[in-house]
């Protein structure tokens, strides 16, 4: 008996013993408690109907179906949406929804109702026909929402997007995802790293083990990133100086955000320094140094650097800074502290 078919012969189960057991109260029997059936569910087209039956009925039958693992095929979003409100939260870990062609409307549909599953731990979304080859403004709206609808999703572990995407990511934004080392370099050894334009990395730690990765991650993105932020990364001197010889080696450049980390006006300086090299680049946006803070900055970084900032001190910078850029030739590049208002590249502007 395949997985089908066995999902087919356990709803007529119990669809015909709730025919008996309703027989057996119109008789005047007392109705007995029910039973807990725990089964992986594998559905089609053609088995929907008495799948759809037997998980309605249910939780009122003498056999309650509790199902781990659920894989649909063949299937509109609407009569996935439907059996997937007819399952008992609880229990669901893993839901499998290849061979939908469910398209980015189908899994907008679909995903809202994945929140009512606190065990969900893994999510199969192979040839869902989700062409990212040919975004639009609208299209890129609702793969911004959907994948805020995926981080919803408190325990999701496992993502399997298949033969989606078919062209590699050309932005990436992962801000404030706590990510670990392997996340990088997984990413570092993938078909999308040496495509990416566009990569934020903001609100990581990159004070411990997420350095090395990501200067792997740099090395191998080096020469199609246009675009890299890296706000809030808790970040000192030491770990831009290691990580500086690789951001000169991406040479088409144009945006490096590194505000709310915690570095000196000396490395910043040798940073604009050696950065003059970048044809590209045209703006940078770089934290309050803390030699500016009075008397000393916030033990841990925050949003309001500005509070404790010696305004002397950081009008003196920006002078500095700012005949730098006019000695070297380059009144193209922007050297800013503020990181609002500056029109930083979004993915069509790439």
């Amino acid at each position: 008996m395949s997985i089908w078919s066995g999902t087919v012969a356990l709803a007529k189960a119990c669809l015909e013993v709730l025919k008996h057991q309703q027989e057996f109260l119109r008789r005047g029997s007392k109705r007995h408690k029910g039973v807990d059936v725990h089964s992986d569910l594998f559905v089609s087209g053609a088995s929907y109907g008495i799948l759809r039956d037997a998980l309605q009925t249910g939780a009122t039958g003498p056999l309650r179906l509790k199902c781990r693992e659920f894989q649909a095929e063949e299937l509109s979003a609407s009569r996935i949406v439907t059996l997937l409100e007819s399952l008992d939260p609880s229990c669901l870990r893993r839901l499998d929804l290849r061979f939908n062609n469910l398209g980015l409307s189908g899994l907008s549909t679909i995903l809202p109702h994945l929140l009512r599953f606190p065990e969900l731990r893994s999510l199969k979304l192979q040839y869902s026909n989700m062409d990212v080859r040919r975004l639009t403004p609208e299209s890129a709206i609702g793969i911004r929402c959907l994948a805020g609808q995926l981080g919803m999703l408190p325990k999701l572990r496992e993502l399997n997007l298949g033969s989606d995407l078919q062209a590699p990511l050309e932005s990436l934004e992962l801000a404030f995802c706590s990510l670990v080392p392997a996340d990088l370099a997984f990413l570092s050894q993938s078909f999308h790293a040496p495509a990416l334009k566009r990569l934020d990395l903001s609100g990581h730690d990159f004070s411990q083990g997420l350095l090395e990765p990501l200067r792997l991650l740099l090395e191998e993105t080096s020469a199609s990133l246009l675009h890299l932020d890296l706000m809030e990364c808790r970040m000192a001197d030491s770990h831009l100086d290691a990580l500086l010889p690789t951001l000169l080696r991406c040479s088409r450049l144009r945006f490096l955000g590194l505000y709310g980390n915690s570095l000196s006006k000396t490395t910043l300086k040798d940073l604009l320094q050696k950065t003059l090299e970048l044809p590209d680049l045209h703006l940078v946006v770089y934290p309050f140094p803390v030699d500016c803070y009075k008397p000393e900055p916030p033990a841990e970084s925050g949003w309001d650097f500005e509070e404790v900032v010696d305004e002397e001190l950081l009008a003196a910078v920006k002078v500095e800074f700012s005949h730098l850029l006019e000695n070297s030739g380059r009144t193209d590049l922007v050297w800013t502290h503020n990181p609002y208002g500056h029109g930083a590249l979004d993915y069509f502007s790439l």
